[in-house]
């Protein structure tokens, strides 16, 4: 059966991880607006759906493998010389959207139960203050801020989280490459699943050094840029400065995340084939 067949896959040395993520920046970088503008519409759609009666907070998380697929597309038409388009990120509603909404199931269920799991190490501490309401008062909202400074301060509660981390990992190895096995490959959810495990395992030390890089980028980045205008700007227009710098930053900073999924997912599955030309604009698929 096609399902069954085998998929190639490249094992890659750790630097590739900072090639991944160099390789996306300089992909994003030649196309900043669009991509910028397909990030605003993504997050834009995602506050839509959230805003769903009933299902809104439950669809989300179901239909981001959906949305991969479109930032996918769109680095595949750029690496061909298109540009990418917003109605790129809604490819994936016709590109085996059921195996995609079973890669959305596998990662709900995943973060569910690696969530779940820090009460067996810290009792539960984590979730009740994750789940704890406030009140609508500036007193009420300083005691949930001390109560959750308080919990992710606990060595039992960074312990717990931790944990929940290794749990969450075999999940996130197989939704890793999914999307993109999925819609150019065409497998189907249970297989992309697999093959997506298998290969992160395999590169496991570049995605450990891209994990690194990223979370430099992420934390590290962010924290050093916001202590350097708190001593050198005035207070008066200090959050000014911080939100002028930080917003754009945020933007570029997951705008190439969402590149590198592809240029990792290519160099993984299809390391030195030859590109596939671009359809001329009559053939491709309407947007």
């Amino acid at each position: 059966m096609d399902s069954l067949r085998d998929v190639v896959y490249t094992v890659h040395a750790p630097g590739k991880g900072y090639a991944w993520l160099a390789t996306a920046w300089m992909i994003f970088a030649r196309a900043r607006m669009p991509w910028v503008l397909l990030l605003l519409a993504y997050y834009i759609a995602l506050m839509l759906i959230d805003q769903l009666p009933w299902i809104g907070e439950l669809a989300v998380p179901l239909v981001k493998p959906v949305f991969a697929v479109g930032f996918l597309a769109a680095a595949w038409t750029q690496e061909r010389g298109g540009t990418p388009r917003i109605g790129d990120l809604f490819r994936g509603f016709r590109s085996n959207l059921p195996a995609l909404l079973v890669i959305g199931a596998v990662f709900v269920v995943g973060i569910t139960v690696a969530v779940m799991s820090t009460m067996l190490v810290d009792g539960g501490a984590l979730l009740d203050a994750l789940t704890a309401t406030s009140e609508p008062t500036d007193a009420g909202r300083k005691a949930w801020l001390d109560t959750m400074s308080a919990t992710l301060a606990s060595p039992r509660t960074q312990l717990a989280m931790l944990f929940a981390a290794a749990v969450a990992t075999p999940a996130m190895a197989a939704i890793w490459f999914a999307p993109g096995l999925v819609v150019f490959q065409d497998l189907p959810a249970r297989a992309a699943l697999g093959w997506s495990m298998r290969a992160a395992f395999a590169n496991w030390k570049p995605l450990a050094v891209w994990g690194l890089l990223v979370f430099v980028a992420a934390i590290v980045v962010p924290g050093v840029i916001v202590a350097v205008v708190v001593l050198l700007v005035p207070p008066s227009i200090a959050m000014v400065v911080v939100l002028g710098v930080m917003i754009p930053y945020a933007f570029f900073f997951a705008a190439t995340l969402h590149v590198c999924d592809y240029v990792a997912y290519r160099d993984v599955f299809h390391a030195g084939e030859t590109l596939a030309p671009l359809p001329p604009a009559r053939e491709r698929p309407s947007s």
